[in-house]
C-alpha cells in the first residue's frame, strides 16, 4: 500500500491515472502556440549582454547593442 493512495494497489493507481489523464484530454484540447524567441546576445565589441526579441521563423537578428551602440547580428 502507498501511503498517498490507500486502499489502492499500484496496478488500481496506474489504471486510475490513466483515466483521469484521458478524461482531462477529452474535456479540454491543449493549444501550442508559438511566439517570438528572447535571444540572450554578446555584444562583440564590449562584451556587454543584450536581449533580442527574434519572430517566428528568424534565427539570426539585427541588433544595436545598448552600452556602445555597434550595430550587429545575433548568432
Amino acid at each position: 500500500m502507498n501511503a498517498k493512495t490507500p486502499g489502492l494497489s499500484k496496478q488500481d493507481a496506474r489504471t486510475e491515472a490513466e483515466r483521469l489523464i484521458r478524461e482531462a484530454m477529452e474535456k479540454k484540447k491543449l493549444a501550442v502556440t508559438k511566439g517570438d524567441t528572447r535571444i540572450e546576445a554578446k555584444c562583440g565589441k564590449c562584451g556587454a549582454p543584450n536581449r533580442v526579441v527574434a519572430t517566428k521563423g528568424e534565427r539570426r537578428v539585427e541588433f544595436k547593442c545598448k552600452e556602445c551602440g555597434q550595430q550587429q547580428m545575433s548568432l
